[in-house]
């Protein structure tokens, strides 16, 4: 008898290391860890998604700014054009009517518009200097002509019973013939009336009408006589 209970508890024993043995197999720790394993995970995609949501974020805002930044400093150019403009009151019209982006182009009140140019013919008299200082003091200067189309619309303009300043002079009195603007001088492209230039004293040319015809003539630069400012279109 005391074999067979010594026989029992030590099979007891035996099952117990058995199952002890059992516990620690590698199916056990797979069974605790698995949900360790997708706990922790969760966490690293929510941080993932988070990182990228504000790297969107930060982009659409840096984009919004980009567009931001560049409507505002349009918008200070135009009102610093507009500050910077000795005119008060400008006749605008829009230009490019087949593009999507329109333009408008502008002239001061009571300037002529003809090609990329406004002119302003003035109704006092002054001497060529006086002309051109007057001119200068409005942002433009005085008329350059350099083509028959541009000849012809300011001839258009002018009553024939007044002579008209040019912008062009020769001021070293060497007949080197010199626009205001730097235009080169093409004798190719001139309107001199007959016989003129005439005089080596007569430093300064006028527009004038002879014979109902509209021509150049030197005169001295001291005379009084009207004149024709001419400046850039103002864009907007």
């Amino acid at each position: 008898m005391a074999l067979e209970v010594t026989y029992a508890e030590v099979k007891f024993e035996n099952e117990s290391k058995s199952s002890g043995t059992n516990s620690g197999s590698p199916a056990a720790p797979k069974e605790k860890t698995t949900p360790h394993e997708s706990n922790h995970s969760f966490p690293k995609l929510l941080c993932t998604s988070l990182l990228i949501f504000l790297l969107l974020l930060a982009i659409s805002f840096f984009t919004a700014f980009i567009i931001f930044f560049q409507k505002y400093y349009q918008l200070l150019e135009e009102k610093k054009t507009i500050k910077e403009l000795v005119h008060t009151e400008l006749e605008c019209k829009k230009e490019n009517l087949t593009t999507e982006e329109k333009v408008w182009s502008c002239c001061p009140k009571n300037w002529k518009p003809f090609s990329s140019n406004c002119y302003f013919i003035s109704t006092e008299s002054r001497s060529w200097n006086e002309s051109e200082q007057s001119c200068s003091a409005m942002e433009a200067h005085l008329l350059v002509i350099n083509s028959k189309e541009k000849q012809d619309f300011i001839t258009s303009q002018l009553q024939k019973k007044y002579a008209y300043y040019l912008g062009l002079s020769d001021p070293q009195g060497n007949s080197q013939w010199q626009w205001v603007d730097q235009t080169p001088y093409n004798k190719n492209v001139t309107f001199w009336h007959s016989g003129e230039p005439s005089n080596g004293d007569e430093h300064c040319v006028m527009i004038n009408a002879r014979s109902q015809r509209w021509g150049w003539n030197d005169v001295r630069c001291d005379g009084k006589q009207m004149s024709i400012c001419e400046m850039m279109k103002i864009y907007l």
